[in-house]
């Protein structure tokens, strides 16, 4: 784990960049924050962010009244996201997005975004959130298998690949989540507004509920 925390903490100066990312850009912004609209109940709820990284999800959520966690390993993408979130009330804790430290809370809604491909063992991060969802709760995942359009991911380790490495297919992650949700919703994300540019590979998010 202290691998994964160095890989993602020397991210974190550059990690805005992206445009979905740092959302900077008004188009995008305005595109997630219709997607987060569709996906997350009118609140105020609780939220789990993990993976949260520099929290910009996290803030379009909060700017609606939402109350936010927000989970990183990373110690530096945490500072920037305290930063960004400051006067919001959210909490951002440092550690393990596969096995968040929040104690015996629980959450109307956990979301990650392109998490689960870093996680050594997604199969069981999921149980683990499914767990912290109250009675009713909804788990949102966004999620994509970009290595079909030829990208590389790196490996944190040398030699090594994560099981999920270059993204999920929404075929397997459904299939890891049938027995442990109620109902869930595949939506296709093609929006190049989303991204900040065209794609070609697979992007998608689930929605499921208990």
């Amino acid at each position: 784990m202290t691998t994964i925390a160095g890989f993602w903490d020397a991210a974190a100066d550059s990690f805005d960049d992206e445009a979905d990312h740092g959302l900077r850009d008004p188009e995008v912004r305005a595109a997630w924050a219709a997607r987060l609209a569709e996906w997350v109940p009118a609140g105020p709820l609780d939220v789990l962010d993990l993976g949260c990284g520099t929290g910009s999800l996290s803030l379009l959520l909060a700017a609606r009244g939402h109350r936010l966690t927000g989970v990183d390993l990373a110690p530096r993408m945490v500072e920037r996201a305290r930063a960004k979130l400051a006067g919001t009330g959210a909490v951002v804790l440092t550690g393990d997005a596969a096995d968040p430290p929040v104690g015996e809370s629980r959450f109307d809604v956990v979301m990650a975004r392109h998490v689960l491909w870093t996680i050594p063992d997604p199969e069981a991060a999921l149980a683990r959130w499914v767990s912290l969802l109250r009675p009713g709760g909804r788990l949102v995942l966004v999620e994509g298998r970009w290595q079909t359009s030829g990208g590389r991911q790196p490996s944190y380790v040398p030699g090594e690949e994560l099981p999920w490495m270059g993204g999920v297919t929404a075929d397997t992650l459904t299939t890891a989540l049938r027995s442990l949700v109620g109902t869930y919703q595949v939506h296709p994300l093609p929006d190049p507004a989303l991204w900040g540019k065209e794609i070609a590979d697979e992007r998608y998010a689930v929605v499921a509920e208990l």
